[in-house]
């Protein structure tokens, strides 16, 4: 299967990074490689670009498609939170902008090897990694009931995440659940007639949840905004998609604490916490998808870009 995913906000991102021709930008979840390919355009021989991403078949794709550039991009199969670690070992000190995509590929969602849609009935996988032990199944198999529930109501806010929780390990009694579709019918078991009619497939926050879970997506974001934010040299930005309100959130909260960290009482005439601001949000509210965009890419409708700039 071709590895095709649809960049979102593309021409908002490049926009936002102000790409200089001789800078160095990350690009930290490579994915097809349709961003960094935008980038590496604007970029001339003295330029560079690093680019992650922890899924096999990714890299791939982009290095076929970004082969163009190859004199002034490197690829590294890793993940984003390790852009620190990948950046020393290039002997690289600060870069002029990152970017983060965090959503799940089109391709990882259609490839029906990869188990992550309730669309197919496939194996139970959705690992964005493949060498990574921990799979979707052994979530749904091993996971303690109340592990489940909490799973499913934080990462999926699913009103009806005990009854599915308890319809999951129910279930698993009687057999293993191996594929997507035992899952599916199980949550749909789980969720009354009336409400599955409303609010788009019984499934969608599940599976979401359980495919946060597995490949740790908010940790990983929350461990890894500081050393973004200290890789970036002075007037470099930090772009980042989000595709859920809790990734969103994280984001959010993190980009307004660099520009106000101080944490004296409100009443201090001065700050003495001697907090000092990292730089400033650029953008006040996120910048969504335009009408043409959502319409030509129904997958882009929940995407936010929020932008900061080291002072």
């Amino acid at each position: 299967m071709e590895f095709k995913h649809s960049s979102v906000l593309l021409e908002e991102a490049i926009d936002s990074l102000r790409i200089k021709s001789d800078g160095i930008y990350l690009d930290g979840t490579l994915g097809g490689g349709g961003h960094s390919y935008e980038i590496a355009k604007r970029l001339g021989k003295n330029g560079r670009l690093i680019g992650i991403d922890q899924d096999g078949e990714a890299i791939e794709a982009a290095g076929k498609r970004l082969s163009p550039f190859a004199d002034r991009v490197t690829i590294v199969r890793n993940n984003y939170c390790n852009s620190k670690e990948v950046l020393k070992e290039l002997k690289i000190g600060k870069v002029d902008g990152i970017l983060l995509d965090l959503g799940v590929s089109s391709y990882q969602l259609d490839n029906l090897e990869r188990g992550f849609s309730y669309k197919y009935d496939t194996p139970l996988d959705m690992r964005m990694d493949r060498r990574q032990e921990l799979s979707a199944k052994d979530i749904v198999n091993e996971y303690t009931e109340e592990e489940l529930f909490r799973i499913i109501k934080d990462y999926g806010e699913d009103r009806f995440a005990k009854n599915i929780a308890k319809h999951i390990v129910r279930a698993r009694r009687e057999k293993k659940i191996e594929t997507t579709g035992e899952l599916n019918e199980i949550i749909k078991a789980a969720i009354p007639a009336k409400m599955r009619q409303m609010g788009g497939h019984p499934s969608k926050r599940t599976f979401q949840a359980i495919r946060i879970a597995c490949n740790r997506e908010l940790e990983v974001l929350k461990d890894s905004l500081d050393d973004f934010v200290n890789c970036l040299q002075p007037e470099g930005r930090l772009c980042i998609i989000t595709f859920h309100s809790l990734e969103d959130r994280i984001v959010k909260t993190a980009f307004k604490n660099y520009e106000n960290p101080c944490t004296c009482p409100p009443d201090f005439p001065v700050c003495v916490c001697g907090k000092r601001p990292e730089g400033r949000v650029v953008t006040r509210k996120p910048v969504l998808p335009g009408e043409e965009e959502i319409a030509a890419n129904k997958r882009s409708k929940s995407a936010k870009l929020r932008v900061f700039e080291k002072e």
